[in-house]
């Protein structure tokens, strides 16, 4: 079916769209244009002379970038695109009389507001509270989207499989867990926070006497003309860092664990599954070390990024071929 079709291409969309976001944010680019939805004004950053003067007599506080600024506009330029095909499937959906009906409506309700997310990043000045959010909504639409899709393509896993059954409380657990780990990565990068620890398999000095809790998971850090770069002192960056590194310790024993259960499934589906999630999680902790050890290579922490994403949509099917099928 052409629905099911545009699904897909829009699921691989969606992950370019988070991967160059990562690539934007890691960047440095978020402020690339300091206004929205144009860039200084414009629909592209102009590149005439006397351009650049009115931009320079228009925003005097702004640092111009251009590399910055175009992949800023990039991003947003592919986001409306993806913005759009959501809408297509809406449409489509609406028409068909057998697809769901509210599931896309959420969806293109989320992509609004995501675009909103989007604009207050830039016109918040990137506060993390905004930033987290708005990449929280991108692995959001990427997992609704895996949804939408299996609710039109049913799976096709045996009955009676009551194993599997059985697997259904780890599999929420699972996911609950790795949710967690997601919100608290987007929340150490939008501080700034990511290098705040450059030792394994903690954090150097004594990091136990400084931990701050309450100021590190503040959503509200007072007024400042720009949280680019991040207004947190050391000690409470640390700790978001700390937490970040030991809850991706909880969460890749319990992802694994349900891995290991999921090789004694009668399905294939369900077993393939479960490899496939002991590979990601292989992949993902090798990111996070390279991360720390090589300095936050850019590369390393968009696939870091890129990582998280199909781990978060592994687990959704685990979770949908167990609700559904089990």
């Amino acid at each position: 079916m052409a629905i099911e079709r545009l699904i897909k291409f829009t699921l691989v969309f969606t992950l370019a769209v988070i991967l160059m976001g990562a690539y934007t944010r890691l960047s440095d680019a978020g402020l690339g244009c300091p206004d929205w939805p144009g860039c200084y004004g414009h629909l592209a950053f102009p590149s005439a002379s006397h351009d650049l003067a009115n931009i320079e007599s228009r925003f005097p506080d702004a640092q111009i970038e251009p590399e910055k600024a175009w992949l800023e506009m990039i991003h947003r330029y592919i986001a409306g695109t993806l913005g759009l095909m959501v809408l297509a499937i809406l449409i489509l959906c609406l028409k068909q009389p057998q697809a769901p009906k509210k599931l896309p409506i959420f969806i293109a309700g989320l992509i609004v507001f995501q675009a909103a997310l989007g604009m207050w990043t830039v016109t918040m000045k990137l506060m993390p509270i905004v930033v987290m959010a708005h990449l929280i909504g991108g692995f959001s639409l990427f997992a609704l989207l895996l949804l939408l899709y299996l609710r039109l393509k049913p799976l096709r896993i045996p009955g009676g499989d009551t194993y599997a059954r059985k697997l259904i409380p780890l599999a929420l657990v699972s996911l609950g867990v790795l949710v967690i780990q997601i919100i608290l990565g987007g929340w150490t990068s939008s501080n700034y926070a990511a290098l705040a620890c450059t030792t394994l398999p903690i954090c150097e000095g004594n990091w136990v006497d400084n931990l701050r809790f309450a100021d590190a998971f503040s959503p509200f850090q007072g007024d400042h003309p720009s949280f680019e770069f991040g207004v947190l002192d050391y000690a409470t960056r640390m700790t978001i860092h700390i937490s970040h590194r030991i809850w991706a310790v909880v969460t890749a024993i319990t992802l694994i664990v349900l891995a290991l259960k999921l090789r004694y499934a009668q399905s294939h589906i369900m077993r393939n599954s479960g490899y496939l999630l002991v590979l990601l999680i292989i992949v993902q902790v090798g990111l996070g070390i390279s991360n720390v050890v090589m300095n936050l290579p850019l590369g390393i922490a968009v696939s870091h990024n890129g990582g998280a994403a199909l781990l978060l949509l592994t687990l959704v099917f685990i979770n949908y071929a167990l609700w559904r099928k089990a």
